[in-house]
C-alpha cells in the first residue's frame, strides 16, 4: 500500500506572512523569558 503525501505550496505572500508570524512569536517568547528573569532577580534582591 503506497501512501501519497500531498504537499501544500505557499505563495510568496503566505510564506512572508508565516515568517513574520514566526518571528513575532519568537520575539514574544524571548520577551517573556527576559521578563521572568528580571522579576526573579528583583525578588531575590529584595530578600
Amino acid at each position: 500500500m503506497t501512501m501519497m503525501i500531498e504537499r501544500i505550496r505557499l505563495t510568496e505572500a503566505e510564506a512572508r506572512a508565516r515568517r513574520k508570524r514566526s518571528i513575532a512569536i519568537g520575539l514574544a517568547l524571548v520577551g517573556l523569558v527576559v521578563l521572568f528573569y528580571v522579576i526573579t532577580l528583583v525578588k531575590m534582591g529584595a530578600s
